[in-house]
């Protein structure tokens, strides 16, 4: 990328193009959100010693970011990112035109050295790195907070301040006058300012592609191959010097200082050079994985041989099965009396609602006559094979037209028993049971226990 062709000028062969500043930016901009999002899910698993570190997440960042920029600044001449876009900051030299095109072709390694940041240059672009960005985030967050409702709503909160404020309240009180009234003109003259130093930097009319750039005298420039050698040589004896001089018998330990200082953590800052193109590829795999159907026809393939028992809820009472009641006569023959325990449609002891302690209408779980065990392809409510299989919270599976039903309390057999009809084996002919039963609106049909948000809590099954 660092090799792009500049299609303004042919002869500046290691100015950057407009496109290539925007992806670094933009890069740059991901990281701190992305930081964000891995440091809140680490927070919901060790909240004891994460949380003060989520709620100061921007001065954290900030600091860490100030080590490692400052880092890059020194060894590679450019960001964190900027490195990774093969990009470099160089001085503007105070000269007519402010340009050396023709002496970076003949004696580049001079031009380098002449063009390299110094100590304040490296402050300098560290604080419109690392400060300027902290201050746009502290300050966006704090016109959400006391302002942005003011300009949604079209209504402004009258403050004054009281007689005797302390210092802390006049200052609270002049930041949020700052952001109500000031902050979003300093904004938006910010964001022209930027659309016009990009427009000129795109049509070849500056040097600098942000106003902050042109501030403290710094520019954008490609890494040659001047600069790669000097990196290379400046980064080689590093290791031997920090050996050399440490004591007899401490040259090879990590944590004598002076390896620490001059091996280690050098090394540790430029390892993040392989881990941010590693994470990147590592977040494209993840999103291809959760987008593309070959998560969800490996899933489906492993879990073809699972068979998954029935759901056990403990509590309720054991299903009855019909049984042919024998009797004996007088001469002590056996016969079927009758098959007197016929499948009855209500459990024997049905739930009692805790709010009403009324007793609940719930369905059996369909159980056969023969010991074999329940046919989990029968809807409870309907006793048929599943149409459109739907889960309720509890783990049993209707059908759809069953369950949807059932919750909204519009079921057939919930209107038929609360008006008190005996049509089905088990039920008498009582009248209305209104205020004697609980239909099951809004209940799970097998277990009676509340179905939280209704029908919007049942889950369509993929089988």
């Amino acid at each position: 990328m660092e090799f792009l062709p500049v299609l303004q000028n042919n002869f500046d062969e290691l100015k950057p193009s407009l496109f290539e500043l925007l992806s670094e930016h933009q890069l740059a901009a991901l990281l701190p959100p992305s930081l964000r999002y891995l440091l809140a899910l680490a927070t919901h698993r060790h909240p004891r010693y994460l949380i003060r570190i989520l709620n100061s997440f921007d001065e954290v960042y900030a600091l860490l970011s100030l080590l490692v920029e400052r880092h890059f600044l020194l060894t590679y001449g450019g960001g964190f990112t900027e490195n990774f876009y093969g990009l470099k900051r160089e001085r503007v030299l105070r000269v007519k035109g402010g340009e050396v095109p023709r002496a970076q072709l003949g004696a580049a390694n001079d031009v380098r050295e002449a063009l390299k940041l110094g100590r304040g240059d490296v402050w300098r672009n560290l604080a419109i790195m690392v400060g300027v960005p902290y201050l746009k985030r502290k300050l966006d967050e704090g016109y959400d907070v006391h302002a942005a409702h003011a300009s949604v709503l079209r209504f402004q909160r009258r403050e004054e301040l009281r007689p005797g404020a302390s210092v802390k309240e006049r200052l609270l009180f002049y930041y949020k006058w700052f952001l109500r009234r000031v902050y979003p003109s300093v904004n938006a003259a910010y964001y022209f300012s930027l659309l016009a130093f990009n427009l000129a930097y795109l049509f070849d009319g500056s040097k600098f592609h942000s106003p902050w750039l042109w501030l403290v005298g710094t520019r954008m420039r490609r890494m040659g191959r001047a600069d790669y050698k000097a990196i290379e040589a400046a980064a080689a004896p590093k290791v031997a010097t920090a050996r050399a001089g440490a004591r007899p018998g401490q040259g090879g330990s990590v944590f004598n200082p002076r390896v620490m200082a001059g091996v280690v953590y050098p090394r540790l800052l430029s390892s993040l050079r392989i881990l941010l193109p590693t994470s990147i590829f590592a977040l494209k795999f993840l999103e291809w994985w959760h987008a593309s159907d070959f998560a969800r026809q490996l899933s489906r393939k492993a879990a073809e041989a699972l068979e998954l028992p029935p759901p056990v809820v403990s509590g309720l009472p054991a299903p009855s099965k019909s049984k042919a009641t024998a009797t004996k006569d007088s001469a002590g023959s056996k016969i079927d009396s009758e098959k007197t325990t016929k499948s009855s449609s209500l459990p024997p002891n049905p739930p009692i609602s805790s709010l009403t302690n009324l007793p609940i209408l719930t369905v059996p779980y369909p159980v056969p006559s023969d010991s074999s065990p329940p046919d989990t392809s029968l809807c409870p409510i309907c006793t048929s094979p599943i149409v459109t299989p739907t889960a309720a919270p509890s783990g049993y599976v209707y059908c759809y037209t069953c369950i949807h039903k059932w919750v909204d309390g519009a079921h057939e057999r919930q209107t038929a028993f609360m008006e008190g009809g005996g049509g089905e084996e088990g039920w008498d002919d009582e009248g209305s049971r209104e205020g004697r039963w609980e239909s099951g609106k809004d209940r799970d049909a097998v277990t009676g226990r509340r179905v939280l948000g209704g029908t919007s809590g049942l889950r369509r099954v993929i089988i």
